[in-house]
């Protein structure tokens, strides 16, 4: 039922949109500076050692702990960094997007890391990583000391903070999905419907809606999680590689802001995602797998005899 309220307020308009958004985000930055300055005063540092727990290998043969441990951590947690490239899909929306896109992009990932860090060493402080509950780790860290009340707040402060979540990226996909449809990738009568009334691409937003809202019921967190992960990485490794390839191929083209210290920074990307993609278990990697097979159908099938760039594309 949230997703389909989401979808109602992006078909609504990018105002109605940004100005939910907003507060949405102010609640939920408020949330974190009120974990950070309120668990303060009962951090126990001795809950920090060690810092990094030796290497624990469970009856089923999977390790947790440890160097590997954090490296296999980075690789599913990396999902909670989307979002900052869902602002480059707001180019048109901006005023200067040449200027405004990149510092926003910088600042957020700056911003988001602070506070992950913060948030995370207060809790653990708080409590012995090894006695939170997985499922709502800063709502029992502050039970655990007695803050029931501030708990309950947390609480509902995240269930809040999902909303934004799905806000940004039903809205960077449906824009990802008009802008395909215009180059022909993706059939424009779905997908580049605009509605008539709000402007907004309201048939592939009410169409991501359900399909958002079916794998909600059905997917457990876990594997979405993996999934979502694997699915970022494999994208952001893309782009390093596209980076580099494109600076060569088009050396003259206009580039306002330029990612510098070329090729090792792309390539220095590529690796590193795919070292956190290795991270993730075989059967995440078969999702991925099987969800590009059926990308790669969908491009062979009808977006290339589509495209705007196939000379011979049906009228």
């Amino acid at each position: 039922s949230i997703v389909w309220v989401v979808s109602f307020i992006l078909i609504r308009g990018i105002k109605e949109s940004v100005r939910t958004n907003n507060i949405i985000v102010s609640i939920k930055v408020a949330a974190v500076l009120f974990v950070v300055v309120a668990g303060f005063s009962y951090i126990n540092m001795a809950n920090w050692q060690p810092f990094i727990p030796a290497k624990v290998v469970d009856s089923a043969g999977v390790s947790h702990f440890g160097l590997s441990g954090v490296v296999t951590a980075a690789g599913i947690v990396f999902f909670a960094f989307i979002g900052f490239d869902a602002v480059s899909t707001q180019a048109q929306e901006s005023i200067n997007p040449t200027k405004d896109i990149p510092f926003a992009i910088i600042s957020s990932l700056i911003i988001c890391t602070v506070l992950y860090i913060l948030v995370s060493l207060t809790i653990t402080g708080m409590v012995k990583y090894d006695t939170l509950d997985l499922g709502a780790p800063v709502a029992s860290a502050f039970s655990a000391v007695g803050l029931n009340w501030a708990s309950l707040l947390i609480t509902i402060a995240a269930v809040v903070g999902l909303i934004s979540v799905m806000l940004v990226m039903l809205l960077s996909q449906t824009r990802i999905f008009l802008n395909m449809a215009k180059d022909g990738l993706l059939p424009a009568k779905v997908f580049a419907a605009i509605h008539p009334r709000f402007k907004t691409p309201w048939k592939s937003t009410m169409l991501l809606g359900a399909v958002a809202s079916i794998v909600a019921a059905l997917t457990p967190i876990e594997k979405a999680t993996k999934m979502t992960s694997i699915g970022t990485l494999f994208a952001f490794a893309m782009i390093c590689a596209a980076v580099f390839i494109l600076r060569k191929k088009q050396p003259g083209l206009a580039r306002p802001f330029k990612v510098k210290y070329l090729p090792f920074v792309a390539i220095a990307g590529v690796l590193f995602n795919v070292f956190l993609m290795f991270s993730l278990d075989g059967e995440t990697w078969m999702r991925l797998l099987v969800w590009s097979v059926v990308g790669i159908a969908v491009y062979f099938l009808y977006s290339a005899k589509h495209s705007n760039l196939n000379p011979n594309k049906p009228k």
